[in-house]
């Protein structure tokens, strides 16, 4: 048989698959590095995005608490307008219920019977004076009570008072509330 040498064949085989292997090592290499950086630069790209989406709401954020700040000081100026206008409301209503309680009064009174102090606190008046008889400050308190404008008048206390004109005259003191009226059309 023939002798044949396989070995510088086997040989040149090796190296071609070995140049091959280190080729597509290379060549992977190469798409392996440029993967990484195709995807470092993506991830970059979506960083950067990110970053400006954040600070668009940051800014969105400020803008926003800004506007509830205002919203919050528009809201207290509010209340204040409201307090304002109700205090305004009860000063207009009690104006002119003012000068029919001081009517009703004077209406109120009988003859010999004459008012030395008058006092209204909220609602409440608070009358000092002097009568001639206590019949006449019964009558004084059947006057009030029947006033649409007064209700519930209420006598503290009755003393002798010093004789004026040779009469001995009796000091009073009562308190009378005013009617709460709802304004018909508006007007009281």
């Amino acid at each position: 048989m023939a002798k044949i040498n396989l070995l510088p064949w086997r040989a040149l085989l090796r190296e071609r698959r070995r140049k091959r292997f280190l080729m597509v090592l290379a060549v992977l290499s190469v798409v392996a590095v440029a993967g990484v950086f195709a995807a470092d630069h993506f991830i970059d790209g979506l960083v950067e995005q990110q970053l400006e989406r954040n600070d668009l709401i940051r800014s969105a954020t400020f803008q926003l608490d800004g506007r509830a700040e205002q919203i919050d000081q528009l809201k207290v100026r509010r209340e204040q307008l409201l307090e304002r206008m109700q205090t305004i409301g009860m000063l207009q209503s009690s104006r002119s219920s003012s000068g029919i309680i001081l009517e009703q009064l004077a209406r109120s009174l009988p003859d010999g019977v004459y008012f030395t102090d008058v006092k209204m606190t909220e609602g409440n008046i608070v009358i000092t004076g002097v009568a001639q008889s206590n019949n006449l400050v019964a009558q004084l308190m059947r006057n009030l009570d029947a006033s649409h404008w007064l209700e519930t008048p209420e006598l503290i206390d009755v003393k002798a008072g010093p004789a004026h004109d040779g009469e001995h005259v009796r000091q009073f003191q009562l308190t009378v509330r005013e009617a709460r009226h709802t304004p018909a059309g508006g007007q009281l």
